[in-house]
């Protein structure tokens, strides 16, 4: 376990890394911004044509987007971090109960039943990530184990599935476009009229979650363990179920669906820190903000002016680490 000293210091080095790296995604894009000319655009007047653009850029653009990426990411790594500690599997993610396959599928039907404002699809997204946990919830609280949520959540998931690919299928061409969007994940929506609800919102979440880090270090030693050191049980997996599902719900509905933050994330920081959560929980924020920050910036650049989605780069990532990572895992 990490001495509180060194933990600090960890914590630092990612907090500059985080600030370091939203700076430079900043500046970078199809219109340049120079790095000498960006301190000076957070507070003075332009005094040039350029220095005019690169301000609407800096402020109407690039930092609100930067900051959304920030929020997301480090709201999907905790609660990656919190799932993984509920079902003492470092394999679980946030969507594993079925929320982020129930946002997208709330999503998809709004888009294909003719919805075109930004607030009814995200409604529709949140409203599908709550009915989604509720459907597992109430079929998973029948087993006496969390394996019977982690069992009805996979279900979920498949349905989820199956009917946002028959909505896929009878979409229309123009339909077909937005429903990449969710699909595949973006980050282009972020402003700051929509970072005004999501930032205080995920930040409150985050608290919560991180005032259950003794529980989540109890979950570790076994349900029967952590009973007898005098936590409630269902009562803690209820609490986590809902926060986590109250995190990612309006994340999924305002960045689509992402993946494989919410399950690299916490599972690299495991590695490196350890597994106790009070330094667990807040470094995988930072981790996650990094890691979003850092996807969105390579999406944007990588084929400029064209933009990939930010899911398609998480999943190129993702994917052959948790391939690595089951490999790890199967041998003996």
């Amino acid at each position: 376990m990490l001495r509180p000293a060194l933990a600090r210091g960890t914590f630092a080095i990612l907090a500059a890394l985080l600030i370091a790296l939203m700076l430079a995604a900043s500046i970078s894009g199809t219109v340049h911004i120079p790095l000498g000319a960006l301190f000076p655009l957070l507070y003075a007047t332009p005094q040039t044509p350029d220095e005019t653009l690169w301000q609407t850029v800096l402020f109407d653009v690039r930092l609100p987007r930067v900051v959304f990426a920030a929020v997301c990411g480090g709201g999907l790594a905790i609660s990656g971090a919190a799932m993984q500690a509920l079902f003492r599997n470092p394999l679980a993610e946030p969507g594993l109960v079925g929320v982020s396959a129930g946002g997208a599928l709330g999503a998809v039907a709004a888009i294909v039943f003719g919805a075109t404002a930004f607030g009814w699809i995200a409604g529709m997204a949140f409203c599908g990530s709550l009915a989604a946990l509720f459907v597992a919830w109430q079929i998973g609280r029948r087993s006496r184990a969390v394996a019977g949520l982690l069992l009805a959540g996979v279900a979920i998931n498949a349905v989820c599935g199956s009917l946002t690919a028959l909505c896929t299928w009878v979409a229309t061409d123009a339909q077909l476009r937005s429903l990449t969007f969710w699909n595949m994940g973006s980050l282009a929506g972020g402003n700051w009229a929509l970072l005004a609800f999501l930032a205080p919102w995920t930040l409150l979440l985050s608290v919560l979650l991180l005032r259950e880090w003794r529980g989540m270090n109890a979950l570790l030693l076994g349900e029967r363990e952590a009973g007898h050191l005098g936590f409630a049980i269902r009562g803690l997996q209820r609490r986590l179920t809902v926060l986590v599902a109250l995190l990612v719900g309006p994340l999924v509905a305002a960045c689509g669906t992402i993946g494989f933050v919410g399950l690299v994330v916490p599972h690299l920081v495991r590695i490196v820190l350890g597994a106790q959560h009070r330094i667990l929980l807040p470094a995988s924020i930072l981790t996650g903000a990094i890691a979003l920050v850092l996807a969105d910036w390579l999406a944007r650049i990588a084929l400029s002016p064209a933009e990939v989605p930010v899911g398609i780069v998480t999943s190129l990532v993702g994917g052959p680490f948790f391939l690595w990572l089951l490999a790890r895992w199967s041998k003996p």
